[in-house]
């Protein structure tokens, strides 16, 4: 009775990430699940989509005898341009999350006038295995400035109640423990 289903509407593309056109939740109590039913719903924007911001190559690797987590942050594309010279100068910031508190931060260089970034930085988060179902990962895309503060591009969480291909990231470095797992992520404004 307080379980929602969550359903995404993709577009497939073959060589580059499904971009998702729309969303829905149908709170399963407000459903008569004993009969067959057909029904319409409009899609909702997808919650943090708006407009393209970019993706980001993220390997997550859990090493459970040490309680370790690496995050290697590989490359960012398409990162929507946030300088008046079209451009951007990225770095991603990581907050290591417990129970929704952060506890460490973490961050690679800067890639100056870059809107495909190569970083290739590697990260390590000690992390106990009987934490790890508390913990979560902020991965946050940021442009530098000089002058006056340094603007999000967009983020992607990860952990146990993120989105759907968060969730199913987050379960494979689990899954395949001590190799490390490599994704895609569509960034998203939280704001």
């Amino acid at each position: 009775m307080n379980r929602t289903l969550y359903m995404q509407v993709l577009d497939y593309d073959r060589f580059s990430r499904d971009d998702p056109i729309g969303e829905i939740c149908l709170p399963l109590n407000d459903l008569d699940l004993t009969t067959g039913q057909t029904m319409w719903r409009a899609l909702q924007p997808c919650k943090g989509h708006m407009g393209k911001l970019g993706e980001a190559l993220i390997s997550l690797c859990y090493q459970p005898t040490v309680g370790r987590i690496t995050v290697v942050i590989m490359k960012c594309r398409d990162l929507k341009s946030k300088d008046i010279n079209g451009y951007s100068d990225p770095y991603v910031k990581i907050w290591l999350m417990h129970d929704g508190k952060k506890v460490e931060k973490k961050k690679t260089a800067t890639k100056e006038r870059d809107l495909n970034p190569v970083f290739n930085e590697s990260f390590v988060f000690n992390v106990p295995y009987e934490r790890v179902r508390q913990t979560s990962l902020i991965i946050s895309v940021m442009d530098y400035d000089r002058l006056g503060r340094n603007e999000l591009i967009g983020q992607v969480v990860l952990g146990s109640k993120s989105g759907p291909m968060e969730v199913k990231h987050w379960n494979e470095m689990f899954a395949k423990s001590r190799q490390p797992v490599a994704q895609w992520h569509l960034l998203k404004d939280f704001r």
